[in-house]
């Protein structure tokens, strides 16, 4: 093994198909963008290099604001019902003393393999303001409210934002399970016969054992909120209006509709920045934590 490592020929043959792929798939449209956002270009014809244009362009366009406001709000939906929701379930299903927890994982699990364009057409038909799930069933419980869940301004986005939230729960459900049964089951045996209840060991020693853990799943959920697309595009078109839009979808609507192909390279370089900077605000604020103990 030794002698393998020594021969850096060896290492070079086997790490540079890897870092040639890596390179055309993400690095090299990556550049290109960036190149590209200083431009005006329509995605054919000869580009007509304008600066920062686009990005002084993309500071006063009104559509940020609502993009930016509902990419952090469908972050905020995904970190409450995925992370909270699947903590909660993860700590049920670590438990031996449940019984069925085999059926119950996979039953979490089964939403995340499905086609989105299935799932949204489900969610679509349960959100029918007429006939729909969730509006018959306050009318069986006598609740006098219906709402149309997909035209409101107000919640559609909510609404969106729950499917998502539900398809994938389950993978988030599966790294915080992986995370509680990564802890060894003797600090939890010593927290019972100390006299811990079972939660109260979980919330001591479970949870703060799992900050890496946790790291990642924040980071998941909040840059997945900011860049959600495909369940606005299949349930509402970013509708009513542009009320449902996201930076994403912007990007989405310069660059195939309008032909705006450098103003929409501007906005994708705005959301890989934006994205870079929550990362490192979250790994910040997990490091600061795991240093000041």
């Amino acid at each position: 093994m030794k002698t393998f490592f020594a021969n850096k020929t060896a290492i070079a043959l086997f790490v540079l198909p890897a870092l040639l792929l890596y390179s055309i798939v993400v690095a090299y449209p990556v550049l290109q963008t960036f190149y590209r956002s200083f431009f005006e270009w329509d995605g054919l014809g000869d580009a007509t290099f304008i600066g920062f244009d686009n990005f002084i362009m993309l500071a006063k366009d009104p559509l940020l604001a609502t993009s930016l406001r509902n990419g952090f709000l469908f972050a905020l939906v995904l970190v409450i019902f995925q992370i909270g929701l699947g903590t909660i379930l993860a700590l049920v299903c670590s438990d031996p003393k449940v019984k069925g927890r085999k059926i119950l994982k996979t039953g979490y699990f089964i939403p995340v393999v499905l086609s989105v364009t299935v799932v949204c057409q489900l969610w679509i038909a349960i959100y029918d303001p007429s006939n729909g799930l969730i509006n018959k069933l306050f009318q069986l419980l006598g609740i006098d409210y219906q709402q149309n869940w997909l035209t409101s301004a107000s919640v559609s986005i909510i609404a969106i934002a729950f499917v998502n939230a539900w398809q994938y729960m389950g993978y988030q459900f599966s790294l915080l399970y992986a995370g509680v049964k990564s802890i060894p089951e003797q600090y939890f045996e010593a927290a019972i016969i100390d006299g811990c209840s079972k939660w109260a060991a979980h919330r001591k020693i479970t949870l703060p054992m799992m900050k890496e853990t946790y790291k990642f799943c924040f980071i998941i959920a909040i840059t997945s909120g900011i860049g959600a697309f495909a369940q606005m595009l299949i349930m509402t078109s970013g509708g009513p209006g542009t009320t449902n839009y996201t930076l994403t979808y912007m990007i989405y609507r310069y660059a195939f509709i309008e032909n705006s192909y450098g103003y929409a390279c501007a906005v994708s370089v705005f959301l890989v920045l934006l994205s870079l900077l929550i990362t490192v605000v979250i790994n910040r604020a997990f490091d600061s934590e795991r240093l000041a103990q």
